[in-house]
């Protein structure tokens, strides 16, 4: 069995890791909320998302922990809103990958 784990630079965990949190239509749907507005609660969120509170809590769980959005507990309620920083490094790193050209002129298959 090899036991050897790939060594993945900052850079690739970091793309890989927003790239997760934006794979799923309803976490694009969260965001685009979100950037509409200054900030918005978990519960405003439920109301315009037709998916349970427990599934909504998870997808804004992913997207938190990629960063992209933070959340203020105000009892009873959460207020989400885009981390700006985070976001314009995310913007950042998937416009540099992107823009990367390939080494090769063309691969015919």
């Amino acid at each position: 069995m090899n036991d050897i784990t790939p060594n993945f630079t900052e850079k690739q965990e970091l793309i890989s890791k927003i790239a997760n949190a934006i794979s799923n239509p309803t976490r694009i749907a969260i965001l685009e909320i979100l950037m509409s507005r200054s900030c918005c609660y978990h519960g405003d969120l439920s109301e315009e998302l037709p998916i349970a509170n427990s599934t909504l809590s998870q997808h804004l769980k992913v997207l938190k922990e990629a960063g992209l959005i933070q959340g203020e507990i105000h009892l009873p309620k959460t207020k989400y809103c885009i981390n700006p920083y985070n976001w314009g490094m995310a913007k950042g790193l998937l416009l540099s990958f992107f823009d990367a050209q390939p080494t090769t002129a063309s691969c015919e298959i």
